[in-house]
């Protein structure tokens, strides 16, 4: 991290959520508001300055607890943000999650006419997270954010998801979640893999040199976008009970089921990466976050290890040869369960509503969530299996195929259905403190 040095970000004009780390196990909220007068909504952001959290803050009076805000493109608008700010803005944020879903993958039963309302539709202007290491630490954290938003008659609460990240670290799947993510120059916090070079600053905060020595565009004035970012905000709802009858319709024994799961997924379900131990799960390998994410693919040019088309590798390849400089789509990644566990051994569904949401943080959405989703996620000409998809996240219908290198004969899974489902998202703007505080002064 020599490079650290050279390199100074503004950590008190930059919202915690975009560089500092999740505390471990959390718990979480996500609250969306509609703006309905243009003046009260101003009176949000001069209150949200005062009680979002910013990134020189590495811990709070609660905590390890924060808050932080965004805005999409349509509470811009209902800010009353001149045109040519409003114009200024990536084309993929205007435009929104929702026009984007085809490029996205989000079609038939992930299609946004099926979204949970009001995600995707123009109501939905701010969105609040609050997090904490557990809910009795959350509550005064949303406390300070209700007395900003709850007294303002021309502000609505429109929508509330509550997460939960679980003790063990694992989503509903059943794998250890939250491992991997990469160091940011100048944030003062280290990545996961000690052999990934830090990322320039210009991938995930906007006003500082990206990793092509150039400046990611700007929002204007400057005021309004230095030191924002933009963040991609989703739900998924994870089919726990197919994903369990799948595995068990393809394997033999209980040990078989897991290793296909690990060779799916591209770790066990301990978090242990199957490039380290190919053979059986290491526990105390994946519980390690000095020892867990410090591998390359380098010497598994085939896969035999971690298959190319694991989820993994696909939406990291690391220093595996593909289509695409890898460091140019890196993303920060917040997963935070929602909803109870489907008991363990339970392979018929009961009807719950449970899944991850999901938060993508970066400074180009085209070229970073928007390139990992279509071009990794979606398609595998990359690896050189162009009719297949990502096992775990994607857009599989029950004609999914899956390629499991192995000598002496490959193995190839037939009939994967969509284990995930997109109930809805938003893209969104992350602004600085500073601009929170431009947004409550604007007159207009």
């Amino acid at each position: 991290m020599a490079n650290e040095a050279n390199v100074t970000l503004e950590l008190d004009d930059i919202q915690s959520g975009v560089l500092r780390p999740r505390p471990a196990p959390y718990a979480a909220a996500y609250i969306l508001l509609r703006i309905d007068d243009h003046k009260s909504g101003r009176e949000l952001m001069r209150r949200a300055a005062t009680v979002v959290t910013s990134a020189a803050n590495s811990t709070s009076a609660t905590g390890d607890a924060s808050l932080s805000v965004a805005l999409t493109f349509q509470g811009l608008k209902a800010l009353r943000v001149p045109q040519p700010s409003l114009d200024s803005f990536a084309i993929e944020f205007q435009q929104g999650m929702a026009a984007r879903a085809r490029e996205l993958g989000d079609i038939s039963e992930s299609a946004p006419e099926r979204w949970e309302k009001p995600l995707g539709t123009r109501d939905v202007h701010v969105v609040v997270v609050a997090l904490a290491p557990d809910s009795q630490r959350l509550e005064p954290v949303l406390e300070r954010g209700q007395k900003a938003f709850e007294q303002l008659s021309g502000v609505a609460t429109i929508w509330r998801q509550d997460c939960c990240a679980l003790p063990t670290e694992k989503e509903h799947f059943g794998f250890r979640d939250g491992i991997s993510h990469p160091a940011v120059e100048g944030s003062r916090v280290p990545g996961s893999n000690p052999r990934e070079r830090p990322l320039k600053p210009g991938e995930f905060v906007l006003g500082y040199r990206d990793e092509t020595g150039g400046f990611p565009p700007v929002p204007e004035p400057e005021a309004l976008g230095r030191n924002g970012t933009y963040a991609v905000f989703r739900k998924l709802h994870q089919r726990v009970a197919v994903f369990r009858q799948y595995l068990r319709a393809n394997s033999s024994t209980p040990q078989e089921e897991e290793l296909l799961a690990a060779k799916i997924m591209g770790r066990w379900r301990s978090g242990a990466p199957l490039a380290l131990s190919p053979e059986s799960d290491d526990p105390v390998l994946g519980a390690d976050p000095i020892r867990n994410n410090d591998f390359l693919y380098q010497d598994d040019p085939l896969g035999l290890r971690t298959p190319p088309g694991s989820h993994i590798r696909r939406t990291n390849p690391r220093d595996a040869s593909v289509a695409g400089a890898v460091r140019l789509h890196r993303m920060i990644r917040r997963g935070t369960s929602y909803g109870p566990l489907l008991p363990q051994a339970v392979l018929e569904d009961d009807g719950v509503d449970r899944g991850i949401m999901f938060v993508f943080i970066g400074a180009h959405l085209k070229r970073q969530f928007e390139f990992v989703q279509s071009e990794w996620v979606n398609d595998g000409v990359f690896i050189g299996a162009a009719a297949e998809k990502d096992p775990v996240s994607g857009a599989n219908d029950g004609t999914g195929v899956f390629t499991l290198p192995r000598r002496p004969v490959r193995r190839r899974m037939q009939g994967l259905p969509r284990f995930v489902v997109t109930r809805g998202g938003e893209y969104c703007f992350i602004p600085g403190l500073r601009a929170l505080r431009w947004l409550a002064d604007l007159r207009s």
